[in-house]
């Protein structure tokens, strides 16, 4: 059973459309217990800086990138589970991208798209996979195949 409280995201920049912070409201009220930590878009090297400090020793690291593996939603599910009760930060770049440093810290980095989506949507996209993953790993009724 999936437990939202190991998850936290750390997403550069700042949600500035309301439309999308309903949306992620909507998402973090299904998801008790996830965590998002902001992070002051500026540049990639102070990005990274700010990301490596916010970090906590005993997370692991999945990286949002668009170099990342696909995977369909219930690959990302199995994925989640196979970690067991490991706590996860999943990473979000700004504009930029993230910097290769933070690339190479992490477990493994994964696409949400072959598309390129601002930071403000692939957060809600990764809500809401997470969400999906964890109806999927509950059996729940969200998730139709």
């Amino acid at each position: 059973m999936f437990n939202p409280s190991r998850y936290r995201i750390i997403a550069v920049g700042k949600i500035r459309k309301s439309w999308i912070q309903t949306a992620l409201n909507l998402y973090i009220k299904r998801l008790p217990g996830l965590l998002i930590t902001e992070i002051k878009d500026s540049n990639i090297n102070k990005e990274a800086q700010a990301i490596r400090s916010s970090l906590k020793q005993d997370e692991l690291l999945i990286a949002l990138s668009e170099e990342g593996e696909s995977l369909t939603s219930i690959a990302f599910s199995n994925r989640l589970q196979k970690l067991g009760s490991q706590r996860i930060a999943f990473i979000i770049g700004g504009p930029d991208g993230l910097s290769p440093d933070i690339k190479s810290l992490a477990h493994y980095c994964f696409s949400i798209s072959p598309m390129t989506f601002p930071h403000e949507i692939a957060r809600f996209l990764l809500l809401e996979q997470i969400y999906r993953a964890t109806t999927i790993a509950n059996r729940g009724p969200y998730h139709r195949e």
